[in-house]
């Protein structure tokens, strides 16, 4: 073992996390030094929905696990629950310096990547690029803006957990065990199971290489031992992590991925519905904004800059000032087929180092590595290459997931690794004439390419999906619209050859000793990082900060005053306008939509087949002059006490024909099936008569046939108490979603059964008299999970601190030998 050296063993990696860290800061300068902050969407629509969870917690002390705040209620696993055992957190924020959350998951991603280009190999200096490329990335820059930040959490690791694999098999099994097992245990934290999806197909494709390597060198024996070892640290991430999988996996099966009961052409559907999973598909060529970010227009709502054909058009044709502004800037000049999408650059540098990796590297990279990039790009078609539909029925869990472009990152991830791991042999290598071949091979192919994109781009129709919302604009503004598109291609495909051609001239220069390497690795480094900081900065730039507080967002409206000074314990709201995609009004009340990916499968289908029917009927009445509510008999028994259109006192509507929070029913129709059940839903007075599915739900033969009154008395998220009072045994219907995980019922103190009735209702038998009837959530999910998840984080707290002491009583050894 040598003498440590400074300059060569810890000046590189502390330049690294010292550029890594000045990058994130200087991206994010408003928020760190202005008091600033991104107004994120999801996130502001996440706080509308967690708000009941966040502030009972504030309160208490305890978890709410179970929120009514959002579709009527829901268990709060995927809004916002804590686990007392997770103290990997405290790991998680020091790997990324403690700087601000979500801006530390760039620096984050930086390192990360960093770290898997050193376990392969690539010089320092050079694995400094790589990182930057993988932490520019326009698809982490796009996800922060949209407030995906969980996606972009687990992204920022998914290369650490490949160092450690890769150090695994490489013979550094103690240290490539420990980073494997923190790795994925951070990784898992942020609990987006698509972007660990899209990490174990790296991970499977680099596993068939290393296997397929094993048999060759006759190494199975190794192979076999690493591949355990890494198990058993997959385990150990997992277990960190127990209490949020185990959660996870078990509403999953009740909500919208799981399983639905209702057919469809005789079969019940299982996963998600495959137009809604591809809603977001890219075109067969859309993936060429990797390498020119406007190839496709951009954004759909792109800032044309000055001097637009649309600004001289609009001039021409008599618009004001004001008027320019707002179309200029946010002009649908996106001509794909997606109804919303941003261009997820990869970096014109980066396309250019991958195509040369394909040709230079060896098979045990260039196939696995190639393959995996195909796999991706085929999978982020979706809708637009027909194989996507066998691939969403049979590729196990893939239907689980929507949004397929999100794929693209493994795209993403595999060029920059590719790239970089040929940049290196380019530069270990003699620069033959075969080289040198291969070399302008990759020059000629990628740069021209972007010069036949800039010198053509005047023959494309620049026609797209957004033109039909634009049939009422006149011909002027299409034809001015269409050749600013053209213009943004041909300007980016020439910004793009600049940096192509900027990057190679350095390269060929430092293999030719024309440059000295400090300069070259100093410009190389330079080039990948304006390359991609230009285009970020397209999609948050010094305008996209705001001083705004988020809670202005959520500031009573007049609407709501009216409504809050009713002080019944649990009552519901109605947003008439786009309810099942706002959260906000969560934030206040207790509501019938909300905002969330993964809401309950039955309810959804409630929705679908009831909800948004009478919402239309409510509408329509509205329309007519008409306040009568008295028919709409699912939104009465969700026991929606008013509706509201808009922010003002005289938006609000008082429904007098709520249901209430629970009533005994005079009569029971007992179906055998869930299409029956919803169907018959439609047509009852869900006051007089509720529907049971017995084939599920079994009733004694003395119930219904009571008169009685229920009142809530006390509640809380998780726990609600009832006083009764009824002359015979009877069945009472509670307005509260059914969940057969977690919840328990008892009468007076005795364990009662809960039933479920009218599709998503809890209901009970309950016996003559005067009686306390209570429910409480406690799912043993939650408790068991926690206690494994804090008994798992101390073992990988341990096992870290451990490695770390035995290294350096390694080192200290080496040396003084």
């Amino acid at each position: 073992m040598h003498n440590l050296n400074f300059k060569k063993d810890f000046l590189p990696h502390l330049a690294a996390i010292a550029i890594f860290c000045l990058v994130t800061v200087l991206f994010f300068a408003p928020v760190f030094f202005e008091g600033k902050t991104l107004p994120q969407h999801d996130i502001m629509q996440w706080e509308g929905g967690a708000k009941e969870l966040i502030d009972y917690r504030a309160k208490t002390g305890e978890e709410g696990l179970w929120t009514n705040s959002m579709f009527s209620g829901m268990p709060g696993y995927l809004v916002d629950v804590q686990f007392s055992g997770d103290l990997l957190k405290y790991l998680h924020r020091a790997y990324g310096l403690f700087l601000i959350y979500p801006m530390m998951t760039i620096f984050i991603s930086c390192l990360s990547f960093y770290i898997l280009l050193l376990s392969m190999g690539v010089r320092s200096w050079l694995a400094i690029a790589g990182g930057l490329a993988y932490g520019l990335t326009a698809f982490s820059v796009i996800g922060i803006m949209a407030g995906h930040n969980a996606k972009i959490s687990a992204v920022s690791t998914m290369p650490l957990v490949l160092a450690g694999i890769h150090y695994a098999f490489k013979g550094k099994k103690m240290w490539g065990f420990v980073i494997t097992a923190i790795g994925l245990a951070i990784h898992l934290r942020p609990n987006h199971l698509q972007i660990t999806y899209y990490l174990v197909l790296i991970v499977a494709a680099y596993g068939v290489a290393q296997l397929v390597l094993a048999i060759k060198e006759k190494t199975l024996s190794d192979f076999i031992k690493t591949g355990a070892l890494l198990v058993v640290a997959a385990l150990l991430a997992v277990g960190a992590n127990f209490g949020k999988l185990m959660t996870t996996m078990e509403y999953s099966k009740y909500s919208t991925r799981g399983k639905s009961e209702l057919t469809q052409m005789g079969e019940a559907k299982s996963g998600l519905d495959k137009d809604y999973a591809f809603q977001y598909s890219n075109g067969i060529f859309e993936p060429l904004f990797l390498i020119i970010p406007n190839f496709y227009g951009g954004s759909a709502r792109e800032d044309l800059g000055d001097n637009s054909n649309l600004e001289a058009a609009l001039k021409k044709n008599g618009a004001n000032r004001q008027q320019i502004k707002q179309q200029v800037e946010a002009a649908p000049a996106y001509w794909g087929n997606q109804p919303l999408t941003a261009p997820y650059y990869a970096g014109a540098i980066i396309v250019f180092l991958f195509v040369l990796g394909m040709i230079i590297l060896d098979n045990k990279y260039r196939v696995w590595i190639g393959g995996v990039v195909l796999f991706a790009l085929v999978l982020s078609w979706g809708s637009n290459f027909s194989l996507n539909y066998f691939i969403f029925d049979y590729l196990p869990g893939y239907n689980k997931f929507r949004s397929v472009t999100f794929a693209i990152i493994v795209v993403v991830f595999g060029m920059i690794l590719a790239g970089f791991l040929g940049l290196e042999k380019l530069l270990s290598s003699d620069f033959n004439k075969p080289t040198q071949k291969k070399f302008m091979i990759a020059v000629g192919s990628v740069a021209g390419f972007t010069l036949l994109c800039a010198v053509f781009a005047g023959m494309g129709s620049y026609r797209g999906a957004v033109d039909a919302q634009l049939a009422n604009y006149p011909e002027w503004y299409l034809t001015a619209l269409r050749a600013d598109r053209a213009s943004l291609l041909r300007m980016d495909a020439l910004r793009s050859l600049i940096f192509i051609l900027l990057f190679v001239g350095v390269l060929w220069a430092l293999i030719k000793n024309k440059l000295s390497k400090p300069v070259a690795y100093g410009l190389l480094v330079l080039f990948v990082f304006v390359d991609l900081f230009g285009v970020a900065k397209r999609f948050i730039n010094s305008d996209t900060f705001v001083r705004k507080s988020r809670q202005s967002e959520f500031q009573l409206t007049e609407a709501d005053q009216v409504i809050l000074k009713d002080k019944d314990p649990n009552y519901r709201v109605m947003n008439l306008l786009n309810p099942f995609n706002d959260a906000k009004t969560s934030y206040h009340h207790k509501s019938i939509g909300g905002y969330h990916g993964a809401k309950l499968g039955r309810y959804q289908e409630l929705i679908e087949r009831c909800i948004a029917p009478e919402q239309g009927r409510i509408i329509a009445a509205l329309q007519g002059g008409s306040y009568d509510f008295g028919d709409i008999g699912v939104l009465n028994m969700l026991n929606t006490k008013y509706f509201i259109f808009g922010a003002s006192a005289n938006a609000v509507l008082p429904n007098t024909s709520a249901n209430g929070n629970a009533w005994f029913v005079s009569d029971v129709r007992e179906v055998g099936s869930a299409d029956e059940e919803i169907n018959e839903l439609s047509q009852i007075n869900t006051k007089e008569i509720a529907v049971i599915d017995e084939t599920k739900f079994s009733l004694s033969d003395q119930v219904p046939a009571a008169n009685g009154t229920i009142q809530l008395v006390t509640y809380k998220p998780n726990y609600l108490k009832y006083e009764s009072s009824n002359s015979g045994d009877g069945l009472a219907v509670f307005s509260e979603v059914y969940y057969p995980k977690g919840w328990t019922a008892t009468i007076d103190g005795e364990e009662a059964a809960i039933l479920r009735a009218n599709y998503v209702l809890r209901a009970m038998e309950v016996p003559a008299g005067d009686h306390v009837i209570e429910f409480k959530f406690q799912p043993q999910s939650y408790v068991l999970g926690n206690t494994v998840t804090l008994i798992v984080n101390i073992l990988l707290i341990v096992l870290l601190i451990g490695t770390i002491g035995l290294s350096v009583m390694r080192k200290g050894e080496s040396s003084v030998a």
